[in-house]
């Protein structure tokens, strides 16, 4: 069976509109490209979308996780309890800051940080617990909600993959956690690279600010102006980081934006034909999709017996895919646990192609090779 595109079907593929192009260009003329107008205007913006009370504009979401940690002022050593089904990074901020990383199991049909599981690893050293929406389906808010009043630990929600999702029909971003965004070049806004940073509390959102851009109170911008000459003197509180957006990323997200949610139905309606088609397949399972959330679908997962043959098939039909992700602990600097749902859960996972460039009939096709059989 041949497929009637010159090229492979790829995983991932960066959507960029011709507005942006244009909004760069924009940018690239002012004579002000760094951390600016533009900035501050996304972050407004992507305030408003998600319905949170702040945003601050960061380089990474990996940077507004390690934000997140450090505005909670946890003592050296103290345990937070996370997922070990994620990118790196959620995990790689824990021991930037010094802490204790403690893995707990995830919900077999989801994917998502269990929240039993999660209660059973509390201990007095506990402090935080971190949750990660795994491929844009948002977790279970409601269970972990009740362990933030009930224990009185602080949620950092890790929404790399959830840009635009909804619980409860409330925007992820808005549920009066730490959350943070990713706006890597393949998650669904786009901007090169880039993150940020929504909050609830303005003393947390002035202390993110400074803390972003090395611990200075007033940003270059803050410091230039058309009346005034340039003002050099500023104030250091604290030691900070090189965390900041800059005007380009924002300019991208910006004219970005206005789309995300058409492209998310896109996504959406590309999801649900993969699990129409796939639905019954002897060795594949579908994912659980509750109907109290709505996903972003920035990954497209499935569990299948017999993987490496399936990837094998499938590659050498041109279609690329993809395993999100090892768990964490197999990696040096953590330590090894036992999560019987996270074992079971990562020798079957296998992530689809997913992104706008795809078309109904690369689905298909994709599709069809499965029903196959390998």
């Amino acid at each position: 069976m041949s497929h009637s595109l010159p090229t492979r079907i790829q995983l991932f593929r960066p959507g960029i509109r011709e507005e942006a192009i244009l909004a760069v260009s924009e940018v690239l003329r002012s004579g002000w490209i760094g951390m600016g107008p533009k900035t501050a205007e996304f972050e407004r913006a992507f305030a408003d979308y998600t319905g949170a009370n702040h945003c601050v504009g960061l380089n990474s979401c990996t940077s507004a996780l390690h934000l997140a940690l450090r505005l909670l002022n946890l003592p050296s050593g103290s345990e937070v309890i996370t997922t070990p089904l994620t990118f790196i990074s959620t995990n790689h901020a824990i021991l930037y800051e010094g802490l204790h990383p403690v893995f707990a199991d995830i919900e077999p049909r989801t994917g998502n940080l269990d929240a039993g599981s999660v209660a059973s690893r509390i201990t007095e050293r506990t402090r935080a617990i971190i949750v990660m929406h795994y491929g844009g389906y948002p977790c279970d808010l409601d269970a972990f909600s009740a362990l933030r009043r009930e224990r009185n630990l602080p949620i950092i929600e890790d929404c790399a993959h959830a840009c635009g999702a909804a619980y409860h029909g409330k925007r992820i971003g808005s549920h009066g956690n730490f959350h943070a965004f990713s706006f890597h070049a393949v998650k669904n806004l786009p901007m090169g690279d880039g993150g940020a940073l929504t909050l609830s509390q303005p003393e947390d959102d002035a202390r993110a600010r400074t803390l972003r851009w090395m611990g200075i109170d007033r940003s270059t911008y803050q410091r230039s102006d058309n009346v005034r000459s340039y003002q050099w003197d500023y104030q250091i509180g604290e030691v900070g980081f090189k965390y900041h957006m800059n005007d380009i990323q924002a300019a991208i997200g910006l004219a970005q934006l206005p789309f995300l949610d058409e492209e998310n139905r896109y996504r959406a309606r590309l999801v649900a034909q993969y699990r129409e088609a796939l639905a019954g397949v002897p060795g594949v399972e579908l994912l659980h999709h509750a109907e109290d959330r709505q996903s972003s679908h920035h990954l497209c997962p499935i569990l299948v017996d017999g993987r490496e043959r399936l990837i094998d098939k499938l590659n050498a039909g041109g279609v690329d895919v993809g395993m999100h992700y090892r768990r964490n602990d197999d990696y040096p600097m953590y330590e090894r646990q036992e999560l019987p749902n996270v074992a079971a859960f990562t020798a079957r996972v296998l992530s689809l192609p997913l992104h706008l460039g795809l078309t109904q009939d690369d689905v298909n096709y994709v599709t069809r090779l499965i029903q196959e059989g390998w």
